[in-house]
């Protein structure tokens, strides 16, 4: 299962991005190989409306499943939801490796969405 983080950054130590349509890109990580990719999510950081809506897309098309983040908004939610994404909140400003551990030992919550 496919599971992404929002972040400013593509590497474990990086911190997780509370936002989620204007987060610089997106933390991916494979539950089952372990391996990791990077979505830059940069065209939609200065974008006037859409950038959530936008971004959602880009999570259902790279196949995740677990979106971690501190909240979208409700038409980046319905997409979300759309698209059989659950996302999970509680995070603050950990790193994404903290996260990632919060995560497997289920410490996150689930974030109501549209």
């Amino acid at each position: 299962m496919k599971i992404a983080f929002t972040t400013s950054g593509k590497g474990w130590k990086d911190p997780v991005d509370i936002r989620f349509g204007r987060a610089k890109g997106f933390f991916i990580v494979d539950t089952e190989t372990n391996a990791t990719d990077y979505i830059d999510n940069s065209e939609n950081m200065d974008t006037a409306h859409g950038a959530g809506t936008n971004a959602a897309k880009s999570i259902i098309d790279a196949g995740v499943k677990v979106l971690i983040t501190g909240k979208t908004g409700p038409k980046a939610g319905q997409v979300l939801k759309a698209g059989g994404v659950k996302v999970l909140g509680g995070i603050g400003y950990a790193s994404l490796e903290e996260a990632y551990d919060r995560y497997q030992k289920g410490l996150l919550t689930e974030q109501p969405l549209g």
